[in-house]
């Protein structure tokens, strides 16, 4: 069964002088403030595109890795995934660098290895995300 989520932004202004507010629509789960100087220098209580695609990807990149863990026969106990968006203005996403620290059963570093990559090349998020560079750091805590 397909599955639509909807979130939506409210820009007032100019890009450089005005702000947005960000709404999960899906989730009901909050409003966030949006603006060029969070998304280019200091956040300042603000999100950002970027700081959203890597919660999106990180998410994503734990539920692939967790069900590619157990086909590849092993028992994930706790996966701890963080996703570095980088954004340079004037060029856009220049990349993201994912690091995974995995707790798991049952698998050689090797074979979480291999899970880790198949999970990066296999994630939802990183294929609608192919036209940007994917690095990975894998390992078991």
């Amino acid at each position: 069964m397909a599955a639509t989520r909807t979130a939506t932004t409210r820009w007032q202004g100019t890009l450089f002088e005005g702000a947005g507010q960000v709404t999960l629509d899906s989730s009901g789960l909050g409003t966030y403030d949006v603006s060029w100087p969070a998304r280019t220098e200091e956040p300042g209580g603000k999100t950002s595109p970027e700081e959203l695609i890597a919660a999106a990807h990180s998410s994503c990149y734990s539920m692939q890795l967790s069900n590619t863990l157990v086909k590849a026969g092993g028992t994930p106990k706790s996966l701890d995934t963080k996703a570095d968006v980088t954004f340079q203005p004037g060029q856009g996403i220049t990349g993201i660098h994912i690091t995974v620290v995995g707790t798991v059963e049952g698998l050689s570093a090797e074979d979480f290895q291999a899970a880790a990559e198949d999970a990066k090349a296999n994630c939802p998020v990183s294929q609608a995300l192919t036209g940007t560079t994917i690095t990975l750091d894998a390992s078991l805590a």
